[in-house]
C-alpha cells in the first residue's frame, strides 16, 4: 500500500466510523456459539478458512464429545479429526487443539490464560485469535484483525497497511480501549453485509461519504 494518513486524521476517521457503525447496529457479540473461554478458543482455532455458521454446525456436537482441554488432550487424533472434518484443514487444527490443551492442563491448571502474551505461545494460536478470546471471553480490550476488517479499514482510508499486526496497532493508539472489541465486530458485520470483498454495496452504504474507496471511484 502507499500514501499516509496522519495520526490525527485516523482517529478522527475511526470516531466518526465507530459513531455510524454503532448507531446501524448497535453493541454486537461474537457469532461464534461457545460457552466459556475454552470453547471459543477452539472455535477460533476451527474458524480459519472457514465460515462462523459452518464452526458453530460443528462444535455443537463437537463439545458434547470433547467437553473441556482435558478431553481434547486425552483423545485420539483420528477421533478429533473426524469430529471438525467439515472445518476444513482438519488435520492441521486438530493437532493445534490437542496440543493447546495439553498445554494448558499442564501450566495453566486447565484454564485458558487471560494474558495476551501465554495465548499467542499456545500452537494454533495469533493476535487474532487471542484478542478474539480476550475480548469476547474475558472482557479485556482487544482488537482482531481479520480479513473484513483490513478490507474496510483500507479502503475507507483509516490504514493503508496490509499487516494485520501494525493495523491493531493503529487502531488501538487511536480509539479508546473500550471500544477495540465492539468496533472489530462492528466492521465484520459491516465488511459480510455492504462492503463485501468482490462486490461493494457501495450505493447504500452509510459510510460512503467518508470513504476512500467510495469517493476515488466517483472521480473516475
Amino acid at each position: 500500500m502507499t500514501g499516509k494518513i496522519s495520526a490525527a486524521r485516523r482517529k478522527e476517521l475511526l470516531s466518526e466510523i465507530n459513531r455510524l457503525l454503532y448507531q446501524k447496529y448497535g453493541r454486537l457479540r461474537c457469532r461464534l456459539n461457545y460457552r466459556n473461554p475454552f470453547e471459543l478458543l477452539v472455535a477460533t482455532i476451527l474458524s480459519a478458512q472457514c465460515t462462523d455458521e459452518r464452526v458453530n454446525q460443528v462444535t455443537a456436537a463437537l463439545f458434547n464429545k470433547f467437553p473441556d482441554a482435558a478431553a481434547f488432550a486425552g483423545a485420539e487424533s483420528a477421533d478429533v479429526e473426524n469430529a471438525i472434518r467439515t472445518a476444513g484443514l482438519f488435520r492441521g487444527k486438530a493437532k493445534s487443539i490437542m496440543a493447546a490443551s495439553r498445554i494448558i492442563i499442564g501450566s495453566y491448571n486447565g484454564a485458558v490464560p487471560a494474558d495476551m502474551a501465554a495465548l499467542t505461545s499456545l500452537p494454533g494460536v495469533g493476535r487474532k485469535t487471542a484478542n478474539v478470546v480476550l475480548g469476547d471471553a474475558f472482557g479485556i480490550p482487544g482488537f482482531p484483525v481479520d480479513t473484513h476488517v483490513k478490507r474496510v479499514l483500507n479502503r475507507l482510508g483509516a490504514t493503508v497497511s496490509d499487516d494485520p499486526e501494525k493495523i491493531e496497532a493503529e487502531v488501538n493508539a487511536a480509539i479508546a480501549p473500550e471500544h477495540w472489541t465492539s468496533l472489530s465486530h462492528l466492521l465484520i458485520m459491516h465488511g459480510r453485509e455492504t462492503c463485501r470483498a468482490g462486490n461493494p454495496a457501495c450505493g447504500v452504504c452509510l459510510l460512503r461519504k467518508i470513504c476512500k474507496y467510495y469517493n476515488n471511484k466517483k472521480k473516475i
